[in-house]
């Protein structure tokens, strides 16, 4: 009877680590832009995931950390072993770029099924070089 209650409570953990459903992978969670020239650069960045579980993929929202940063997400389920993207938006305002956007699913592979994924770079603006207006100057005759 006590080599059951062993067996049984060993088999019990076992199940408990062998989780089923869909797993979202990210083929990178930052995106660098680096140094881009505004009006150089669209601001769009992607990033590509993959559904790694035995279940659909739902991703049910994608949030900004501010409004200058527009994320676009898949709204049908995703397959097992498919892939999907997320596209994001940057409004390439000058100065250093540091945002968050968090992916809200029902991954059971991370914390409450959310993802943090982050750009960041600087954006710069060239400045217009005035050609030199030469002055001619006349010696005082």
């Amino acid at each position: 009877m006590k080599k059951l209650l062993v067996y049984l409570t060993v088999l019990v953990g076992m199940a408990s680590f062998a989780q089923t459903g869909p797993k979202i992978e990210f083929k990178e969670e930052t995106i660098n832009y680096g140094e881009v020239e505004k009006g150089k650069d669209d601001g769009i960045r992607v990033f590509e995931f993959t559904n790694t579980g035995d279940a659909p993929l739902i991703i049910t929202n994608a949030k900004s950390s501010c409004g200058c940063t527009v994320p676009e997400w898949p709204k049908e389920p995703i397959a097992p072993n498919s892939k999907g993207q997320i596209k994001v938006q940057y409004n390439m305002n000058p100065g250093p770029i540091s945002k968050t956007i968090t992916i809200e699913s029902n991954a059971i592979n991370k914390p409450n099924g959310m993802v943090p994924l982050r750009i960041k770079g600087t954006v710069i603006v060239k400045e217009e070089v005035s050609p030199l207006v030469k002055k001619k100057t006349f010696p005082n005759s």
